[in-house]
């Protein structure tokens, strides 16, 4: 049967610029008529500017949230439309997110199209979100999403194969004729192309020793996940339980729901409270969580031990020669995210390594990755990874964890963290959130900010509370230039420096789908190792009172506490 291309007329939507990481919205907002079909028809249309866009083989999945399947069946008709060769789709129409990226790179597709929320809870009345990552398998630069954007401004027609329809439950190729033009659609396992990579990556035999007590390690290590319902659950079951050898029973939510189980699909210490709970049991050596998508992270160690991600990168980086892929090819260098707390940077100075701040976004690290210049990388936001794909990688950095963990017999997450502390010195680190605030409010206390970064006189101004003096040295909003392609990034964040080296950071986020987002980064370094134990909330407290006294936040937002506290 010849299937026909149809042109639907149709207007511009408000409103959709793609973020930090693709178009979040709610579900309901995709749902409007051609809202989701308009920006489709404007990624197709942005790559067919600047690639060949005819014949091209596409990656296609996400990870199984509310309205995936459909998304999906809607991109199929679209990309036959536009006379796409083949797309490869995750069977139901699921694919973590690093997955999409090794597959793109494996098979040299032209890029891929991800349907995810990321962290953003899921279901009828929640979020869904789009995003175009491209042939590196990274996540499209501000370039190529502006693109995108002026599409949306000025659509006036989609392109569709209305009669279409994708079996995304049967494994194998589906073949198509559309106006004449062979398409195909391959339905594959989600899993098994990125088992493969992590086991070209890592030892293994020497991780599962290490879980099952073997050799030098004198008792089983006791390990545990919590997937929340996300996408990486037949990943977990796969790798740590099938290949691994960890009890089944030990992967927790491992079902991808739409809904994802109604919770939160945040692996922090709110969001992921069970697992929390869980490990203060003491039952178990190691703990770990991941977003809906399978990027983001959170390693806790017996006893509820917390990990903080700027720790995680710094000792992943200091200890990365226990990981066979760093053992073989080296580190080129490290980068973190602007807002991330500042761990990384002495690991990088010791090993005399090239560091990067850049702004949030991992897109940012892609061009110093295919540079050569960049090996390992991070953000505050739960994220870590390598250069073995371009996207953060939740599994990934659990088993990174267990590789360090495994070459050092008899220790623990916590003796790893204090041994690092105690060698480095300590970055205390804090992330507040306010979810949901009113735009308004949130535009004004960005711009009373602005305005004292123009004024200048706050300069040299002394804070104090609860006995201790901050005197600021700086106050700016973020730029980065691409040492690679020269691009600059503006407005990326307020920072206050002050003198001691403690940092303040404010930012709008990128990820929400509704209403405003404030990102409050408290950060401070102690090198003093009696204090290194103290809880990280009582040392940063006076910090984040300066913070709520510059900023005004509460004053403007009405705000009296926040959402989330990191």
């Amino acid at each position: 049967m010849d299937l026909k291309i149809m042109s639907v007329p149709t207007k511009p939507y408000d409103g959709q610029k793609p973020g930090t990481s693709g178009l979040r919205k709610t579900v309901k907002e995709f749902q409007k008529p051609n809202y989701t079909e308009n920006f489709i028809q404007a990624i197709l249309s942005a790559v067919a500017s600047v690639e060949k866009l005819e014949k091209s083989l596409l990656v296609v999945g996400g990870d199984g949230r509310f309205y995936c399947e459909d998304a999906v069946q809607i991109i199929a008709k679209m990309c036959a439309a536009h006379k796409v060769g083949k797309l490869l789709i995750g069977q139901k129409g699921i694919f973590s997110t690093p997955a999409v990226s090794n597959l793109i790179r494996k098979n040299n597709a032209l890029g891929g199209i991800i349907l995810t929320a990321s962290h953003n809870p899921g279901g009828p009345n929640a979020d869904f979100g789009i995003k175009y990552n491209i042939s590196n398998g990274g996540p499209a630069p501000d370039a190529f999403t502006n693109k995108i954007f002026d599409h949306t401004k000025s659509i006036k027609e989609y392109l569709t194969v209305p009669n279409m329809t994708i079996n995304l439950e049967t494994l194998g190729v589906q073949k198509f004729t559309v106006d004449g033009v062979p398409f195909e659609v391959e339905i594959i396992d989600p899993v098994s192309d990125y088992v493969a990579l992590m086991k070209d990556l890592f030892d293994f035999r020497q991780i599962k020793d290490l879980i099952s007590g073997k050799g030098t390690h004198k008792k089983p290590f006791v390990v545990t996940f919590d997937s929340l319902h996300g996408v990486t659950g037949p990943y977990v079951r796969k790798i740590f339980c099938e290949e691994l050898g960890a009890s089944k029973e030990n992967a927790c939510n491992a079902d991808p729901l739409p809904d994802f189980g109604g919770e939160h699909p945040d692996p922090n210490l709110t969001y992921a409270h069970k697992l929390v709970e869980r490990m203060q049991k003491g039952t178990f050596d190691f703990g770990a969580a991941f977003d809906g998508d399978g990027d983001r992270n959170m390693i806790l160690g017996k006893n509820g031990f917390f990990v903080t991600p700027s720790d995680s990168l710094a000792v992943i980086g200091a200890n990365a020669t226990c990981i066979p892929y760093f053992a073989k090819n080296g580190i080129k260098g490290f980068a973190r995210s602007m807002p991330t707390a500042g761990a990384i940077d002495r690991v990088a100075k010791e090993m005399g390594k090239e560091l990067f701040e850049v702004p949030t976004g991992w897109k940012y690290f892609g061009n110093l990755m295919d540079a050569g210049r960049l090996s390992l990388c991070g953000e505050e936001s739960f994220g870590t990874g390598s250069d073995h794909i371009r996207e953060k990688d939740g599994v990934w950095t659990a088993l990174a964890w267990l590789s360090i963990l495994a070459a050092h017999p008899q220790a623990s997450v916590e003796s790893m963290v204090t041994k690092h502390w105690e060698k480095y010195g300590r970055n205390f680190f804090t992330r507040y959130d306010y979810e949901n605030c009113e735009d308004a409010g949130a535009k004004k206390m960005m711009d009373h900010l602005t305005a004292l970064i123009h004024d200048g006189k706050i300069i040299g101004k002394e804070f104090s509370e609860a006995g201790k003096t901050f005197k600021l040295a700086k106050i700016d909003n973020f730029s980065y230039k691409d040492p690679v392609d020269n691009s600059l990034s503006e407005n990326q964040g307020i920072r206050l420096l002050f003198e001691d080296g403690s940092r303040l950071v404010f930012r709008l986020s990128g990820t929400g789908s509704t209403g405003s987002t404030i990102r409050l980064y408290g950060d401070c370094y102690e090198p003093d190792q009696h204090k290194m134990k103290m809880d990280a909330q009582t040392i940063l407290k006076p910090l984040i009172s300066v913070a709520l006294q510059v900023s005004k936040l509460q004053e403007f937002t009405g705000r009296n506490a926040p959402t989330v506290i990191t």
